[in-house]
């Protein structure tokens, strides 16, 4: 795909500067629900809390093995926010307007003792009383010894990546020749936990999987799973990217539609990040996150806790605000709460409705540190 036909697909809007209403007043504009609001009028719903730096895969698109050798060095674990120290930062973020929390890495089944987490996040309710959405996504290495404890401790749901269905192809995107079945496994094991409904995400990159899309769409709806189809993205600055190597929302759509068809329905939710598409047949529905060629930096909600304790308003951060500091130099619950105010009040991010072939080679934080 060309940068040009990339340009056509997205929507290239002039920043409106600041809301008129007043950022951080409490807003109903957005979606009928009180919270806080960026430059753009974005409320703030959904924090991403990436629980270490650390993965036992190296995949091609975010911790590509030539870059990230065995000698690599990650974070220390005295530089990793405690269950504690997380725990305090999620629910002022709750009481702020975030109603979905999602544990992220690297790959946080790597992390000791994640069901204390889990049960330590699932206490939290909203100022209305409900309980928050507490979701996670991993790689499945792992999953089918924590799965029940991760149910039992409060996890709700569960999105589990695998990229293809080939293992030929997901052992070489992998980087580290894990067998597909064993990410079989562990989603029968999510099942049998009871994490319902189970989410599978596929990234897709041109020359390495996109054969695999029409397959992975029929094993997720004969399966009774929800299919996320994501474009090739470039986070960070290690993996290679090239907008030549992403395969359009589009042509994804289309190859399936061609053989399962397909037809679009409405957003679950303002800020959802993934198109929705369902089969015709009634059958269950895929979605598609296109980052890079339908960009929905309009709608954006996100913001991303890094596992160091930092805290970003964009995928595509270069620089995030440090609130480890402060939680470890006696900072009040109402200090750290204006802190994630006057942050989020400043917001403006819209990288992807800005993306060029330039952009795509200025700093960024990786992925598997940011908390993807």
């Amino acid at each position: 795909m060309t940068h040009a036909a990339a340009s056509a697909q997205r929507s290239q809007v002039a920043d409106p500067g600041p809301d008129p209403t007043g950022a951080g007043a409490p807003n109903a504009a957005f979606d009928g629900r009180p919270g806080i609001l960026d430059r753009r009028g974005r409320a703030l719903r959904d924090l991403r809390i990436s629980v270490t730096d650390r993965c036992n895969f190296r995949c091609t698109y975010c911790m590509p093995a030539e870059v990230f050798g065995r000698d690599y060095a990650f974070l220390p674990h005295s530089e990793v926010l405690t269950y504690e120290e997380i725990r305090r930062l999620a629910e002022i973020a709750v009481e702020l307007g975030v109603r979905k929390l999602r544990i992220t890495g690297g790959e946080p089944l790597v992390r000791k003792e994640l069901p204390d987490l889990v049960a330590m996040l699932a206490e939290l309710r909203t100022p209305d009383g409900d309980p928050v959405d507490l979701t996670l996504t991993t790689n499945g290495s792992a999953l089918r010894s924590l799965a029940r404890p991760l149910a039992e401790a409060g996890l709700g749901r569960i999105t589990v990546s695998l990229d293809s269905l080939d293992d030929a192809t997901f052992r070489r995107m992998n980087g580290v020749d894990f067998p597909v079945s064993r990410v079989l496994d562990s989603i029968a094991a999510a099942r049998e936990a009871g994490l319902s409904p189970i989410k599978v995400n596929m990234v897709v990159k041109r020359g390495e999987n996109e054969a695999s899309i029409v397959p992975m769409a029929r094993w997720a709806r004969d399966e009774g799973l929800v299919l996320r189809f994501i474009e090739y993205m470039d986070v960070g600055t290690a993996n290679g990217w090239r907008l030549d190597d992403v395969v359009s929302a589009a042509e994804i759509v289309g190859a399936i539609h061609a053989e399962l068809p397909l037809e679009p329905a409405a957003p679950s939710y303002r800020g959802e990040v993934a198109g929705r598409w369902r089969y015709r047949d009634g059958s269950g529905e895929i979605g598609v996150i296109s980052s890079v060629t339908q960009p929905f930096c309009g709608d954006c909600t996100r913001a991303r806790l890094s596992a160091e304790g930092k805290l970003y308003t964009c995928l595509f951060s270069a620089v995030g605000t440090d609130l480890r500091a402060p939680l470890r130099s006696g900072a009040s619950d109402t200090d750290l709460r204006a802190v994630l105010e006057r942050v989020w009040n400043a917001r403006t991010d819209r990288y992807s409705e800005l993306r060029t072939e330039a952009t795509s080679h200025l700093p960024r934080v990786e992925m598997f540190a940011l908390g993807g």
